[in-house]
């Protein structure tokens, strides 16, 4: 049996997940862990990056047995959409508030993809940014504002 690391498409997951979970340890190294009746601002970063590291070498393993390929190509329409929607909202978020920079978020990311339609996307975007004020500006009351200048 010939490994074939390159395109093994669960090997590639598994490491995804070990490096988050390796970069969330190493963020936190220096916070305070405390313990679990007084869990320090260390201790949930740094049990979920080992749950991570965990997960990511039981899926980099299954995928060394199974060596399933990687279907399909790379669009490289989402390769350089996606980075560049996600600055624009953190830009958008500070300069023009919560309600701009999560529509063009909503209306950029659906603009990555092949099946691209108006009317839907419009729809989705205008639900979208409704569920996210309710739920993170109302429900759970974070100081964002909703339109700068207003």
């Amino acid at each position: 049996m010939k490994l074939e690391i390159r395109s093994n498409r669960d090997f590639w997951a598994g490491l995804m997940f070990f490096v988050f979970g390796a970069v969330a340890i190493f963020v936190a190294r220096d916070y305070p862990f405390g313990r679990l009746l007084r869990m320090g601002s260390g201790y949930f970063p740094i049990l979920l990056g080992g749950v991570l590291i965990l997960f990511g070498i039981y899926i980099m393993a299954k995928g060394l047995r199974r060596n399933e390929k990687i279907q399909g190509n790379w669009s490289i329409r989402a390769v350089i959409v996606l980075p560049v929607i996600i600055v624009l909202f953190g830009a958008l978020m500070e300069r023009a508030g919560f309600i701009p920079a999560l529509a063009v978020l909503v209306f950029g990311s659906a603009a990555a993809g092949k099946d691209f339609k108006w009317g839907e996307v419009l729809l989705l975007t205008a639900v979208m940014t409704m569920l996210s004020l309710a739920v993170f500006v109302w429900g759970l009351g974070l100081p964002y504002p909703l339109i700068k200048g207003f």
